[in-house]
């Protein structure tokens, strides 16, 4: 079978972040916009999108694998990206789906790696087996100071009337949190080419005006016959 042009082919994009900038709401948003030009678009979340990598998510979420340290974390993360990509991402590609995930392997290399301490060959040996070639074509990171981001997520807590819980990760001290921006934008500045850095202080509508404006302008191909 011959290859899809660069114009007509599925395209890969993932979000990045840190915890509260609002990567759920954005996603969701991007696939509506996408679904709007007929775009077959999937969206999934790591860890998880498959039953064995929600398996994974729920362990490590619940801290249960906190005690091993964050080079077994990185492993398991792996193990459950393994998964994903093989059952969910690659095949979604093949047949021309576009695939959304909320994090992917950026996060690994911010979370255990540049912030946890694990070994940057070990980072690079699991994402390698982990992806295998499946490297996305667009990485949004959304950046917000965790001060802010924090105080946004227990507004809205206390607004819809909820207990503000945190999971193994939320629950971090704030200057862990502020490491992990920082490892964020390390890896953006690293890869220009595939990540774009958006400012996610700003409104809901603003922002997703914004991600929107990238997407169109990476993938140009969007816009073709759509409503001026």
């Amino acid at each position: 079978m011959p290859e899809a042009s660069n114009s007509s082919r599925a395209r890969f994009i993932t979000f990045e972040g840190g915890e509260g900038v609002g990567k759920s709401t954005q996603i969701k948003r991007l696939q509506q916009n996408l679904e709007r030009r007929a775009i077959n678009v999937v969206r999934t979340r790591e860890p998880g999108g498959t039953p064995k990598a929600e398996a994974i998510r729920s362990f490590i979420l619940q801290g249960r694998s906190e005690s091993w340290g964050p080079g077994a974390e990185a492993v398991l993360f792996a193990a459950a990206r393994l998964d994903h990509v093989n059952q969910l991402i690659a095949p979604n590609l093949r047949n021309g789906t576009w695939v959304l995930s909320d994090r992917f392997h950026d996060s690994t290399r911010a979370y255990q790696g540049l912030t946890g301490g694990v070994d940057d060959k070990l980072i690079a040996g699991l994402e390698s087996l982990a992806l295998d070639g499946n490297t996305p074509d667009l990485t949004i990171v959304l950046d917000m100071d965790p001060d802010a981001a924090f105080k946004r997520v227990a507004d809205r807590a206390i607004e819809d009337g909820l207990a503000l819980t945190g999971d193994r990760f939320e629950k971090e001290e704030i200057e862990w949190h502020k490491r992990l921006r920082e490892g964020f934008l390390a890896i953006a500045k690293e890869n220009p080419d595939r990540c774009v850095v958006i400012e996610a202080a700003q409104s809901e509508n603003a922002l997703e005006a914004a991600i929107w404006a990238v997407v169109s302008q990476r993938f140009p191909e969007l816009l073709e016959g759509s409503p001026a």
